[in-house]
């Protein structure tokens, strides 16, 4: 009998194992938010998650910042009826981030379906997204949207530096269709 009672002193002062489960950090949400916006194919959304200061890159977008980053993910949005994303792996404090995610979609200029596999790491201020960097296999990617051509040549710098700049041409025009759209008329 003293040593039920001795237990139960015990195990009354004792803390408990299991504590209750830790808040998940906002920048998880963040990033989950992000990528479920990337799902439904809401780049607007997914813009708003940007510091105005961000910066992006990725082996096709090198270098973007501030608004350039909204505007392609826009333009991906748009030009990818058939777009689907899986996201696993979030993670994220207060300063940095990563995600691996995964999107299956047909490459717009061939008309071949490509399965992308990413790893993201993200650096936050705010609350939002200040850098992110996408890294993919650009020779595995251009192999399945590009077809032959990115089989035979994908891996050289003529090819990726090629397919750069054809991004970025693109990117500017849809920057500056969308900014006639909003432009007045007179």
């Amino acid at each position: 009998m003293r040593f039920a009672c001795e237990l139960a002193d015990i195990l009354r002062s004792t803390p408990p194992l299991v504590t209750r489960p830790m808040a998940v950090h906002a920048n998880v949400n963040l990033l989950q938010g992000f990528y479920n916006a990337f799902n439904a194919r809401d780049g607007a959304a997914m813009a708003t998650a940007y510091t105005a200061d961000a910066t992006f890159t990725d082996p096709v977008f090198v270098g973007l910042s501030g608004p350039e980053i909204g505007a392609m993910w826009q333009m991906l949005c748009a030009r990818g009826a058939d777009l689907r994303v899986k996201v696993s792996d979030i993670d994220a404090d207060a300063f940095e981030g990563t995600a691996h995610w995964e999107a299956w979609y047909t490459f717009s200029k061939t008309g071949r379906p490509v399965h992308n596999v990413v790893d993201a790491q993200f650096e936050f201020r705010d609350g939002r997204i200040a850098v992110h960097r996408d890294r993919f296999g650009f020779w595995r990617w251009s192999r399945q949207a590009l077809g032959l051509s990115g089989m035979l040549l994908g891996w050289t710098p003529i090819v990726q530096g090629g397919v750069r700049k054809q991004a970025r041409a693109g990117l500017a025009k849809f920057i500056a269709q969308k900014a006639a759209e909003q432009s007045p008329r007179h």
